[in-house]
């Protein structure tokens, strides 16, 4: 059924959420939504609610350069590229928010690719 994996989709990612902030300590949260077809990235400030950079593998350059967004290749340009951005507005630490995925495959990719761009996970 798929509104029972939803469901699941939904605590774990709750499970998650819940960990990370606890863990978090007021640092900025790297979340991860990845679909079918594209990987995106957000790095979020839970204190004030806004999101403080983003990318996603259905950006121009990206788009262009990629055979698909929904590689392992392309989650980890979309890591390089927001590690970019968060570095620009001064973000050097965050917490990583896996979304209820597992940290295997593009997930983990992404992860490794914001590390390699110099954030600290």
């Amino acid at each position: 059924m798929a509104s029972d994996s939803k469901l699941r989709l939904a605590r774990r990612k709750d499970r998650v959420r819940y960990r990370v902030q606890l863990r978090g300590k007021g640092r900025p949260r790297l979340t991860v939504f990845r679909s079918g077809k594209n990987i995106y990235a957000q790095i979020i400030d839970d204190a004030d609610g806004v999101t403080l950079a983003a990318a996603s593998t259905l950006e121009k350059d990206l788009r262009e350069s990629l055979k698909s967004g929904a590689t392992r290749e392309a989650a980890a340009r979309v890591g390089l590229l927001i590690a970019e951005r968060a570095k620009a507005r001064g973000v050097e630490q965050v917490v990583f928010d896996r979304g209820g995925y597992l940290y295997h495959g593009r997930v983990k990719a992404l992860a490794e690719g914001a590390r390699e761009g110099g954030l600290t996970l």
